[in-house]
């Protein structure tokens, strides 16, 4: 399939509770692109998220547009079918008793709780999933069970069982110890072999592995650079979007940053 714009975003400003959340927003994202959205707490990542799921209007003013899947008006539920995206507001609206094979489940029905009138094709979609994920050995596991890691995996296995064109993880290792993080962030990798795009905001240079083939960085709300890793990851972007006095080195395809003391 040829690559297109899915997202096309033009003088974009919008407000949440009075406040100006996103400044003047010039963005486009392609179809063929796992991207990362990288910056400090607080600088715009999620919202711009929020935006592309619609949870958030731009204000209307000279020259603004939006397009999402080249659609101004685009109906709710056929972006839902498009896009699915975990963050960590979902682990709250979960039964801890759920079974992981029922959580999962219920990602085809919309809902948080058990179905219990699950088709035969919606099951074996399920299995394969689970198998294809190597997560047969949790699916009748109560979500409670489960480390951080698994259940952020099992979350992510949720919102990848309709099929979507895009796959939007918000701070997925955030919160996590070193262990899990670096599961989840194996797991995360292994997805690069589906066909659905991935885009992940974080403020941790260690996401940031080979799959992803644009960074943007983001800072006060603002795009302060844009391109592939080799072109956007260096000393002077990352000390400036963090504030912070620090080198940053690759190595076995690993950022890593080192405190400058000099």
């Amino acid at each position: 399939m040829a690559s297109y714009h899915w997202f096309e975003a033009r003088n974009i400003s919008c407000f949440k509770n009075g406040y100006e959340v996103i400044k003047n927003l010039n963005l486009d994202l392609r179809s063929d692109e796992n991207i990362v959205l990288i910056g400090p707490n607080g600088a715009g990542k999620s919202s711009i998220i929020e935006l592309i799921n619609r949870n958030i209007y731009p204000v209307i003013k000279e020259k603004t547009s939006l397009r999402i899947f080249n659609k101004e008006h685009l109906n709710i539920w056929e972006l839902r079918e498009k896009i699915s995206t975990v963050n960590n507001d979902i682990k709250m609206r979960i039964n801890p008793k759920l079974k992981v094979f029922d959580l999962i489940t219920s990602g085809l029905y919309g809902s948080y709780s058990k179905v219990n009138c699950k088709s035969e094709k919606n099951f074996l979609s399920v299995e394969e999933l689970l198998k294809n994920m190597n997560l047969i050995d949790l699916s009748q596991k109560c979500y409670s069970h489960l480390s951080e890691g698994q259940k952020q995996i099992v979350l992510i296995a949720r919102a990848l069982i309709n099929n979507p064109e895009i796959l939007i993880l918000d701070e997925p290792i955030a919160n996590l110890d070193i262990k899990s993080r670096f599961y989840v962030i194996d797991q995360i990798n292994k997805l690069s072999k589906i066909n659905t795009k991935i885009i992940c905001t974080t403020h941790d240079l260690s996401m940031i592995t080979n799959i992803f083939d644009r960074i943007i960085m983001i800072k006060d709300r603002k795009i302060i650079a844009d391109g592939t890793q080799r072109e956007v990851i260096n000393r002077d972007n990352i000390n400036n979007l963090f504030d912070i006095n620090i080198d940053v080195i690759k190595y076995r395809d690993q950022w890593n940053v080192y405190r400058n003391t000099k």
